[in-house]
């Protein structure tokens, strides 16, 4: 059962109704993380543009945003935000071979790039947290730190690593919520996963 009620449109605030429109017109519903955060009059308003400039076309690649964000679900064990994150990552050409590989976290078949990015996700959401300043100022391994340097710029960086850090806050927030599925199932292999 979800933590808050669910929002009708018609219930949202005045201040949430543009964004709410824009974000009906894209997906033709509205979705239950919406109707969850509509309970906070204005916070939708500041939600999908922000949401939408992170996650949307930038520098860095957008194949590279899907897969991180597929990892972060899994390694939240969200299954809210694993069958988002798939969704759009197969809409955006991830094959279910690769979700399985990202959810496994097995990364030999990805790109060097790709490779980067996802261990990234698995350091920010796993290590970081238990990681000491003593041991890494910025919480990362040095090896991955200079590696990422050296194959990102830094508009890339910015973006790689804002991505990974609002999908691991939504993945929590989705779980917490408790919220049904309002997209496809994710596939067997990553649903396994969670």
């Amino acid at each position: 059962m979800t933590l808050v009620p669910l929002l009708d449109s018609s219930e949202f605030d005045a201040a949430d109704q543009d964004a709410l429109a824009a974000g009906q017109k894209a997906y033709g519903k509205v979705l239950n993380t919406w109707a969850a955060i509509g309970n906070s009059p204005g916070l939708f308003a500041a939600y999908l543009p922000f949401l939408r400039q992170v996650n949307g076309p930038g520098q860095l690649e957008g194949r590279i945003k899907e897969l991180t964000a597929v990892r972060v679900a899994v390694l939240n064990h969200c299954r809210y935000t694993a069958s988002h994150r798939c969704t759009a990552a197969s809409a955006n050409g991830a094959t279910e071979p690769e979700l399985t590989a990202v959810a496994r976290g097995e990364y030999d078949q990805f790109t060097e790039r790709e490779q980067l990015a996802l261990r990234l996700t698995d350091e920010m959401t796993t290590e970081l947290p238990a990681r000491r300043r003593q041991a890494s100022p910025s919480g990362l391994s040095d090896q991955l730190r200079e590696g990422l340097e050296q194959r990102f710029d830094p508009t890339e960086l910015v973006e790689l690593t804002m991505s990974i850090g609002v999908w691991n806050a939504l993945a929590r927030f989705h779980r917490v919520m408790e919220f049904d599925l309002d997209m496809p199932e994710a596939p067997d292999s990553v649903a396994s996963a969670l």
